[in-house]
């Protein structure tokens, strides 16, 4: 089979060339059905063709992009050997785009593109071509593939994706310094033709910049180009394709380019002369005035520093620079003086503290301009001659005593008169006063060094025409000393004596105090009094060094005869007039061991011989103090348990025994006189039982009515006795904290049957029944059987 195209880009045909024979088939063919080498003749055999065997060989296709014609476009012709031009050869079609983009003729093979392509969106296609037996369908020609190309045509302009662009360059450049390189793209193929081959030029920018045709660099064009002058350009880059040529597509893009600054101008100062005015009163590093030179330049390249370069004004003032600003700061550096200089002249330099080295041919980066400072006159306060003083007086003398003088002047030209006073804040006022016209400082009292050794006062002055304005100096007053004290021996306590002291041996050393000053050091000589008796005891040597000896005379000291000693000693110091003193020592005797240490004195003594620390002696106290608390609780329990009036059923057979009164009846005479308690009835006039409710009061008393009078004479008795004994019961603290005997010393008073005592009839016997008490409960049980058998007895 041939292939043909006549596209005007390829005019050559591409031709089959490759004829293989072939003598049997070796693939498999379903029955009654000739394959394409056969032929069925009318006796029903089969005669096989040897012809050969062709293969497809293919070149590619070529279609051109974006065809706008009204008709399909042609791409080429497929065509077999076996196609005999009487239409039995049938040709298909299939792959990419096969049926959509492309489709062929059947009968003569023409391939057409029935859409416009687009080689940027898809650069080829991928198809299979075969022809087929239009009568048996069976293929003539075996499937084969071949590829068309869409060829490029220059439909795309080239494009800057990233533009606009932002650039900087430093003013001053040289020519060809490189600002920027830009690069265009073109979507054309850059294999084939000069679609995208691209040149750039400049279209706006000149004559500041150029640009490289080829690298698209963009450089400087012009020297010196001055950012104080012009700061920003902008510049337009062209991109065309096909070289340049007339009838290539072209794109631009902005560069905006901005000169970045460099220090190439000077500061100027404004003007050459300035004035200033200050007035006197200024106060010393106080801004006073400013001034400030101009620079054209940005950032660090328009820093100044100011500096005073002459030295009349570098003596009184100094400057600075405000980095905001970047002004010149004039502050003052001494007081001024209108009286003694009325004007200052300043020479004042303005550099630049970053210098390019590059532009040094411009010239020196510095300017001076002169300021003149008028002194303005101003009333100001008195100034004092000094700015301190120191004064000084005795101590002890009298009040008005002059301590010394003070002086200040009106610094104007009018020299007013001063007024001087003191402070009226501070408490010198109180010890000193000042002279308003003179200012001579004086006491009020007499001081005492020793009270206070320096005064700290503050004198003022004004004028006297006007006292607003006020000056103030400090006054230091140092009181001197005078020898107004006497001596005192310097001790801390007890002076302990040993009780094996032997004559000659040094009991102590002592000192002496004096409050004076001595300028020399302080010189003390000891002495026992003159006018008392020697001292048997002890004597005194003075060591002539300010110190003294207490030395004892006699030997065995015992501080059971005597325990304390007193000893006077008379000291004088070393000032002008002497002045004595007497100090009275106590000396304590106290048992002491070898070499002098004490063994015993008072409770410390103790405690330290024994050697006991502090925490065992906490301890000690501590358990003393558990064991009291515990008795005194046990004592407060002890104490507060009381028994009750009424005793309970279990309790009363007890309280009988302990006392006992249980079973005695009338044969037992040994508890208590029963003689004495016949009739106790009596005592219940006077007092009622606590243990008896109301009513059986009420009983008491009727069966007293019923008594005989041989009973009433003895109540009395009865009474006396009964008081006598519960007062001694009271007093005595050896018996329990309550008393059973008096506590009963009236039962049976108040009961419905009388009483159950035998005490009321003493010489006769009642026949009573005393069953009865049986139903009292178990506690009187043996009380009737006791009374039973006493009746039983004396029937018989």
């Amino acid at each position: 089979m041939r292939i043909s195209s006549t596209s005007c880009l390829c005019p050559f045909l591409v031709c089959l060339c490759f004829i293989q024979r072939c003598y049997g088939a070796s693939h498999h063919v379903p029955a009654k059905v000739p394959s394409k080498n056969q032929t069925k003749l009318a006796n029903g055999e089969t005669e096989v063709h040897h012809r050969p065997k062709r293969g497809w060989i293919w070149n590619q296709f070529f279609v051109l992009e974006e065809h706008m014609g009204p008709d399909a476009q042609y791409v080429g012709k497929l065509h077999s050997n076996s196609d005999k031009g009487d239409g039995s050869v049938r040709y298909i079609l299939s792959g990419e785009g096969a049926g959509t983009i492309f489709i062929i003729d059947e009968v003569t093979g023409d391939i057409h593109a029935t859409k416009s392509l687009d080689r940027e969106r898809k650069t080829h296609y991928v198809l299979h071509a075969q022809a087929l037996d239009r009568n048996t369908e069976e293929a003539l020609e075996p499937k084969s593939e071949f590829i068309i190309k869409v060829q490029d045509i220059n439909d795309n302009a080239p494009k800057f994706p990233d533009g606009p662009f932002v650039a900087t360059v430093p003013e001053m450049s040289e020519v060809g310094t490189s600002v920027l390189q830009v690069t265009a793209t073109d979507a054309d193929d850059p294999t084939y033709g000069n679609s995208a081959r691209i040149v750039y030029s400049i279209l706006q920018g000149q004559p500041y910049f150029s640009v490289d045709p080829k690298t698209g660099i963009i450089r400087t064009a012009l020297a010196n180009m001055d950012r104080e002058a012009r700061e920003h350009y902008t510049v337009v880059i062209q991109a065309k394709d096909m070289a340049g040529q007339v009838g290539g597509l072209s794109g631009s893009t902005t560069i905006n380019i901005t000169l970045t600054d460099v220090n190439d101008n000077p500061p100027k100062f404004p003007q050459k002369n300035y004035q200033l005015y200050v007035p006197e009163s200024a106060q010393v590093g106080k801004r006073v005035g400013k001034i400030k030179a101009n620079d054209e330049d940005l950032g660090v390249n328009a820093d100044i520093k100011y500096s005073i370069i002459n030295s009349e004004g570098a003596n009184m003032f100094s400057i600075s620079t405000d980095r905001d600003t970047r002004e010149g700061i004039i502050s003052l550096k001494k007081p001024l003086n209108y009286e003694r200089k009325k004007t200052y002249t300043l020479h004042i330099e303005g550099v630049n503290t970053h210098v390019d080295p590059r532009f040094s041919y411009l010239g020196s980066f510095k300017d001076t301009a002169t300021l003149k400072i008028t002194v303005g006159d101003v009333d100001e306060a008195p100034v004092f001659s000094m700015d301190y003083y120191i004064m000084d007086v005795y101590e002890n003398a009298p009040g008005g005593t002059e301590v010394g003088v003070v002086t200040a002047r009106d610094p104007d030209s009018e020299n007013s008169p001063v007024r001087y006073f003191m402070d009226s804040k501070e408490d010198g006022e109180r010890y000193f006063r000042i002279d308003e016209s003179s200012g001579v400082v004086r006491t009020t009292r007499p001081l005492d060094r020793e009270d206070i050794p320096w005064h700290n006062i503050t004198v003022m002055a004004s004028e006297v025409d006007n006292p607003s304005l006020l000056s103030h100096v400090p006054v230091t007053v140092q009181v001197l000393d005078v020898n107004d004290n006497p001596p005192e021996i310097a001790t801390d306590g007890e002076v302990i004596v040993c009780e094996s002291s032997r004559p000659g041996q040094v009991i102590q050393t002592v000192t002496a105090v004096d409050k004076d000053d001595f300028a020399n050091g302080q010189r003390f000589s000891f002495a026992l009094p003159s006018q008392l008796p020697v001292n048997p005891n002890f004597t005194l040597k003075d060591n002539e060094d300010s110190t003294a000896s207490i030395i004892a005379r006699r030997r065995r000291f015992n501080h059971l005869t005597q325990e304390l000693y007193e000893l006077p000693i008379v000291v004088w110091d070393g000032g002008e007039p002497s002045l004595s003193g007497t100090s009275t020592l106590t000396l304590r005797v106290c048992p002491c061991q070898r070499h002098g240490r004490i063994r015993m004195c008072q409770g410390e003594a103790f405690l330290s011989s024994a050697g006991l620390s502090t925490g065992a002696l906490i301890a000690i106290l501590l358990c003393i103090v558990i064991l009291l608390a515990i008795v005194v609780l046990f004592i407060t329990l002890r104490r507060s348990k009381k028994e009750p009036l009424i005793i309970s059923e279990e309790d009363i057979r007890e309280n009988v025994v302990t006392y006992d009164d249980e079973g005695g009846g009338e044969e037992d005479t040994e508890a208590f006189d029963i003689i004495a308690l016949r009739n106790p009835a009596a005592a219940e006039e006077l007092k009622f039982r606590r243990d008896v409710r109301p009513e059986a009061r009420q009983h008491c008393s009727l069966s007293r009515s019923r008594r005989s009078p041989s009973v009433e004479l003895d109540e009395v008795d009865v009474h006396e006795f009964i008081k006598q004994r519960l007062v001694d019961a009271d007093m005595d603290t050896s018996v329990p904290p309550y008393d059973s005997l008096q506590t009963y010393a009236y039962e049976g008073q108040g009961s419905p049957t009388g009483s159950i005592s035998p005490l009321d009839s003493p010489g006769t016997h009642s026949e009573q029944d005393y069953n009865y008490l049986d139903d009292w409960g178990p506690e009187f049980q043996k009380l009737a059987e006791l009374y039973e058998e006493a009746e039983s007895d004396v029937t018989t």
